[in-house]
């Protein structure tokens, strides 16, 4: 087997980023912001890199790597890419320094320890969507909680901000226990943890039974599914505005991850059994977390909760076990990463400014912030799926593919766009329009040009995604179709 080195080197930029970070005194904060942006910046121009050398018409693994680790025990270190994996670690590497931008005049204490948290987050996320082994995918899945946690918890808005930071560990870590007792399981069962090999054998229906219901545990806390949800919206209420960034856009993908490399693949009979079971959850928690949405007053608790029920709709895709429905959720997830992360950047934009989130506060933003306003008001527009924008696409391709699965869940589905639209549209209404409150509209300043420089590249995104989507579909076709052969009993 040829180790190509290419992963293993998109894993020790940001390390090599923090260990620069570490020699430089803490008082120079301008120098720490600009290694660290650098080297986000090299590691997001590189993952790119992969991504044009990288061959979409194999459904192979690719720039494989294999490390002995565990050699005793049949257990190594094996890093791998295919069409799904290579655009979550794009949209891990591009949101990071979209972070440090977003964070450079906001953060001005323990800066030096908050930028060597992004980029050990930064580390630890590609690891989970490159590692080929089940045991190390568990490792790091859950490392994750470590940086996120450090990152609520000191740098956090509110005095809230402990509790959520040991809600939100608490809720995580406590569904994973039980995927690593399954992890055991399947280890004594087919002697390795090799994900591959993994695949390849077979388990008795009882036993798959039990050992998706342990996996599912943990991945339905992350997503997160409806009644597990509680955490979300205190997490990103406590958190800055970057760790909101990093929650919405990549932390809420490692369950749906892990339900398409590990779940659907390993446990194809125990997918097909609880589908039933999962459409329901997925339907009630649309709707659930839609009307909740209505009815709240805090602006990242608004969106928090719109991205409980967009990942709802992710799920519903990703179940009906289609090539458009999977295709769909895939685009989705990645949509969402895009659109949501804007939606908290520009929620931030307005706390900088006023240090706070209630709704009634920014009646009237049109009037003296014409330019976020309009920003604001595409990425609403996305948010609910107009066409032409990313999320559109990603919906139409879980809704055709869940027709064909099942005609029902899909008309029930098609909730989840009106729902979209209300909460979309009133959010908007009330903070552009209506009666300002401030006296003199001259202080509400508008965006300034560092802002413009983060929120371009997500305008860019979410159109080119509407606009011309063959370019992230084509690549990650194969690779669906292979997982749906795997996932069919």
């Amino acid at each position: 087997m040829t180790t190509t080195y290419f992963l293993f080197l998109l894993i020790i930029l940001p390390i090599c980023g923090a260990f620069v970070l570490t020699l430089i005194p803490n008082y120079k904060k301008d120098l720490l912001r600009n290694i660290a942006l650098f080297f986000s910046l090299v590691t997001f121009s590189y993952s790119v890199f992969l991504w044009i050398i990288f061959d979409k018409t194999t459904a192979q693994f690719q720039f494989i790597e294999l490390y002995n680790w565990l050699p005793l025990f049949n257990i190594n270190i094996y890093l791998g890419v295919d069409g799904i994996s290579l655009f979550f670690i794009i949209l891990t590497t591009f949101l990071i320094p979209i972070c440090i931008l977003a964070s450079w005049d906001v953060i001005v204490k323990n800066v030096k320890e908050y930028l060597i948290a992004f980029l050990l987050l930064e580390t630890m996320m590609i690891l989970v969507f490159t590692v080929l082994d089940i045991l190390l995918f568990y490792v790091f899945f859950e490392s994750v909680l470590l940086p996120m946690f450090i990152l609520i918890g000191v740098w956090g808005s509110r005095q809230r901000k402990i509790h959520a930071t040991f809600q939100f560990f608490l809720y995580t870590l406590f569904g994973s226990v039980f995927m690593l007792l399954a992890i055991l399981i399947i280890y004594f069962n087919a002697g390795t943890t090799d994900l591959q090999t993994v695949v390849c054998t077979e388990f008795s229906p009882y036993t798959q039974l039990i050992l998706w219901l342990a996996f599912f545990s943990s991945f339905a806390v992350k997503i997160p599914m409806v009644p597990v949800h509680i955490w979300l919206p205190e997490a990103h209420v406590e958190a800055p505005t970057a760790g909101s960034v990093i929650l919405a856009g990549i932390l809420l993908k490692l369950g749906g991850y892990g339900f398409l490399r590990l779940s659907m693949p390993i446990f194809p009979y125990g997918t097909a059994y609880f589908t039933p079971i999962i459409f329901t959850i997925a339907i009630i928690g649309i709707a659930y977390t839609s009307l909740t949405t209505l009815r709240q007053v805090d602006f990242k608790k608004i969106i928090a909760y719109t991205s409980v029920a967009h990942m709802g709709f992710v799920v519903i895709g990703m179940f009906a076990c289609t090539v458009q429905g999977l295709e769909g959720s895939v685009i989705l997830m990645l949509s969402h990463g895009i659109v949501s992360s804007a939606l908290f950047l520009c929620v931030g934009i307005l706390y900088d400014r006023h240090h706070t989130r209630i709704l009634k506060y920014y009646c009237g933003l049109a009037q003296g912030m014409p330019i976020y306003a309009t920003g604001f008001l595409f990425f609403s527009l996305a948010n609910l799926g107009l066409p032409g924008t990313s999320s559109f696409i990603g919906e139409f391709l879980v809704l055709t593919g869940t027709f064909y699965h099942n005609t029902f869940v899909a008309v029930l589905a098609t909730t989840a766009i009106i729902f979209a639209a209300a909460y979309s549209l009133w959010v908007y209404n009330r903070v552009s329009f209506g009666k300002n409150f401030f006296i003199n509209i001259k202080a509400l300043f508008d965006v300034n040009r560092r802002e413009v420089y983060v929120m371009a590249p997500f305008v860019f995104l979410t159109l080119l995604m509407g606009i011309y989507p063959e370019i992230f579909i084509d690549t990650i076709h194969i690779s669906v179709q292979t997982l749906i052969l795997n996932a069919q009993l």
